[in-house]
Order: structure tokens, then C-alpha cells, then sequence
């Protein structure tokens, strides 16, 4: 078999792991999946998860890269646009907001069920102590500090530690978004929907720049 042929073989082998391992991990949580149901769910040999990624752990690392690496140039693009469409006195805080958390929304809206396992899978960890605080670190903190600094640029006179907080506040919202739990579906009778994403990306900016603007006032 010619070599590119092969390579193209492995490759889609490759991506079918990736996709089985996000699913079931969103699902169950990495302690909740095995090695051998991942490979059964991407039809393929169990021994290919070490030959291609090493063993779990670094399957798991590659699932949350794929998709982290995608998505934070998208939002960097996305808040380097807003600004650089902006006047003057710089880009509205609810259109920052808007430039960071439209990429997310959109992809979980219209990003097929891969996109959807990826940010139910970030929702969980996030929720983790045992994973939260690491993984945060290492795949999402250069966007969130991006994201940061252009509050800042735009409010240079207010308070960095509510801004941290109004951040923190928001990061809460996003992943009761994307954890899509249909508690509010229950709550309001069938009125709203957690699966409505639209409705989100619609109300959550415009709620979460109300309340970095509350948190600034001295009263």
C-alpha cells in the first residue's frame, strides 16, 4: 500500500480515537472510560491508543488540545477585530464579552455533536478540583488574560480584583451553559431551554457586562 495512502489511514484511525474518547469522557469522566471502550466506540485495536497518543492520560491531553487550539485563535481574531473596529475610546465592554464568548456559543449551537461532547467535556473538568485548575491553566489562561487586558484597555480606571471576579462570575455562566442540564427547561415550564444557545449568546453578554459594570460602582 503506497505510503500516503497508509498515512491517510492512520490519520482518519487517529481522528476516529480522538472523537470516541471525547464523547465517552464528556460522558463518563476520564476515571469513567477505559482504554478498551474507547477503542471499541472508534473500531479500532486497543493498542493503536498507545501507539498513537502513549496511553489515556495523554489521549485525554489530546482531546482537550484539538479543539483549545481551534477555538482560541477564533477568539483571539474575534477580540483583535473588535477592537481594531472600535473609535477611539475603545470597544464597548458588552462587545468584548460578545467577541469572546460568540466562538464558543457558535460552534456549540452549529458545531455538530463533536463540538458539543468537547464543551460538555470542559464544563466537567472545569467543575473539577482534581482537573479544573490545571487544565484552565494550561489550555485557556493565555485567552482569558487576552480577554482581560481588553477590559482593562477599555476601563483603565477600574478595579482589577472585580474585574477578576465579574471573569470568574462569567466562567460560572458558561459552563452551566455548556453542561446543558435542562434545569431550566423544568424551571420555567418548556418557556426556555438549556439546548438554546441562540437565547444565550442573545441575553449573556448583555447580563454579564451589566454586572462587571455593577460590581465597578463604589455604592
Amino acid at each position: 500500500m503506497p505510503d500516503g495512502r497508509m498515512n491517510r489511514r492512520g490519520e482518519a484511525t487517529r481522528q476516529r480515537l480522538l472523537d470516541a474518547a471525547e464523547k465517552l469522557f464528556a460522558a463518563k469522566g476520564f476515571h469513567g472510560v477505559t482504554v478498551r471502550a474507547i477503542a471499541k466506540d472508534a473500531d479500532a485495536d486497543p493498542a493503536l491508543v498507545a501507539y498513537y497518543f502513549g496511553g489515556k492520560r495523554e489521549l485525554f491531553d489530546a482531546v482537550l488540545m484539538r479543539r483549545a487550539d481551534i477555538l482560541n485563535q477564533i477568539r483571539v481574531a474575534e477580540l483583535d477585530a473588535c477592537e481594531a473596529d472600535a473609535g477611539p475610546g475603545g470597544p464597548s465592554v458588552e462587545k468584548i464579552i460578545k467577541a469572546f464568548t460568540h466562538p464558543m456559543l457558535e460552534r456549540s449551537a452549529n458545531g455538530g455533536p463533536g463540538w458539543k461532547n468537547y464543551f460538555a467535556l470542559v464544563a466537567q473538568i472545569t467543575n473539577s478540583p482534581e482537573w479544573g485548575g490545571a487544565v484552565m491553566t494550561k489550555y485557556f489562561d493565555p485567552i482569558a488574560t487576552r480577554f482581560l487586558n481588553a477590559i482593562k484597555k477599555t476601563k483603565p480606571d477600574w478595579r482589577d480584583e472585580d474585574i477578576y471576579w465579574s471573569y470568574h462570575f462569567l466562567s460560572g455562566a458558561l459552563v452551566l451553559t455548556f453542561a446543558e442540564t435542562g434545569r431550566i427547561d423544568n424551571l420555567s415550564g418548556g418557556l426556555c431551554r438549556s439546548s438554546d444557545i441562540a437565547s444565550v449568546h442573545e441575553r449573556l453578554p448583555k447580563f454579564i457586562a451589566a454586572g462587571f459594570e455593577r460590581l465597578q460602582r463604589a455604592d
